[in-house]
Order: C-alpha cells, then sequence, then structure tokens
C-alpha cells in the first residue's frame, strides 16, 4: 500500500497521497468477513452453568411494581386560561 509522493501535473501542485495496491481491497474485505466469522462462532461455547443441559441462569428481577412516581397522591394544579373571552389572530 504505497504512498504517492507530492509532485506536479500539468502545472498543478498534488499532495501526497495514499493508494492501494493492486487486489489488497479484495484482500482486506475477505479478511474482514472471515473475522466477523470468527467473533461470530467464537461466542457459542454451549452451556454455561451446571443447572443442567440447555439451562442458562435467569436475570434476577431489579424493579419494584407496580410502578409509584412522586406526586401521584398530590398532583400540581392544571394551568387554566387567564382570559375567558377568544382571542383572534387574524391578519387583514
Amino acid at each position: 500500500m504505497p504512498w504517492v509522493e507530492e509532485h506536479e501535473r500539468g502545472g498543478t501542485k498534488v499532495r501526497r497521497y495514499f493508494r492501494w495496491a493492486a487486489g489488497a481491497k479484495r484482500d482486506l474485505s475477505i479478511l474482514v468477513v472471515l473475522g466477523i466469522a470468527v467473533a461470530g462462532y467464537g461466542g457459542t461455547t454451549g452451556a454455561a452453568s451446571n443447572d443442567g443441559p440447555g439451562q442458562s441462569p435467569r436475570p434476577k428481577p431489579t424493579g419494584t411494581y407496580p410502578v409509584h412516581f412522586e406526586g401521584w397522591d398530590d398532583p400540581k394544579p392544571v394551568p387554566k386560561p387567564t382570559v375567558s373571552y377568544p382571542i383572534r389572530f387574524e391578519t387583514r
């Protein structure tokens, strides 16, 4: 994967840039696919506990039900309009 050095092309200065070698993108994509396959296969190790075949530990609940939020017993007053007549927003 070579670096192309700074040079002039047709009177225009070209900065240094990176150029992929022939076939390098294909090779890299094959390596990425193989890496994903290995990572996916490595995650399947079988039973994780001694509880028996095919059983895994269950998560313990952390919440309390029924859910109760502060302020339900003593709600705050609802805002009410300050005028009793309709306000018209007409443009002429």
